[in-house]
């Protein structure tokens, strides 16, 4: 059974998600603010959130900021606008993937299960384990942890995919399109400036300069690889 939490001021938008979402094994709570949408989180045990942006009292963007001081739960950003400068600022700040009102519920529902798997394989680990070592990271595929010179580091379930793509392959340059059919299961319109958001992430937890990466490395043009 998964959690999950559909966060939005527009009723309408949130019963229409609710049939969308409607599956023996999901139950579904509500909430019309970021207030109340922390609340939840903070009596249930949520597995994924759908956070509007534009909202009363405490908007998405700020939601988002103090969910993360707490959780690494997927969440799932609703937007009325496409602008990419609203799609970056949720990446920003630590959202998962988003989706644009109005919107297709073949696409709701797909990037729903997409979230959750990642979400769930984060956590559940495999029965033989499996560690992926480059320079001071290592990245243990049984445990889903990641450290640094010893040290653990927190990863998002996205971040911690994208992370051990790139490790299961060093000094491979993988494209923004390849990262994101390879995370999200499926072909992207565009991923340059998703993958660019997530990428800076993982370089500001897992580097010591991020401004001057000594592992994670842009090839211009053509993508991103990690090397020792």
């Amino acid at each position: 059974m998964y959690n999950i939490l559909i966060c939005d001021d527009d009723r309408d938008i949130v019963n229409a998600l609710k049939i969308y979402l409607t599956d023996p094994d999901h139950r579904l709570f509500d909430a019309s603010d970021g207030a109340e949408a922390l609340s939840v989180i903070e009596k249930e045990d949520i597995h994924l959130v759908l956070m509007d942006i534009m909202m009363p009292v405490m908007d998405g963007i700020s939601a988002m900021v103090k969910l993360r001081e707490r959780t690494n739960v997927p969440v799932i950003l609703i937007t009325a606008k496409s602008e990419e400068s609203d799609i970056i600022l949720g990446l920003n700040v630590g959202a998962d993937d988003y989706i644009t009102k109005p919107f297709n519920p073949v696409e709701v529902s797909a990037r729903v299960r997409s979230c959750l798997r990642r979400y769930m394989q984060l956590g559940s680990g495999k029965q033989k384990p499996e560690t992926l070592t480059v320079g001071s990271i290592e990245l243990c595929d049984t445990t889903k942890t990641v450290t640094v010179d010893g040290d653990a580091v927190s990863l998002t379930p996205t971040e911690y995919e994208i992370l051990k793509l790139l490790m299961s392959d060093p000094g491979r340059v993988y494209s923004p399109k390849e990262i994101y059919r390879s995370i999200w299961r499926e072909n992207p319109l565009t991923a340059d400036n998703t993958i660019a958001v997530h990428v800076r992430h993982l370089r500001e937890k897992i580097e010591i300069t991020p401004a001057e990466p000594r592992y994670l490395k842009a090839v211009w043009g053509h993508g991103y690889m990690i090397q020792g």
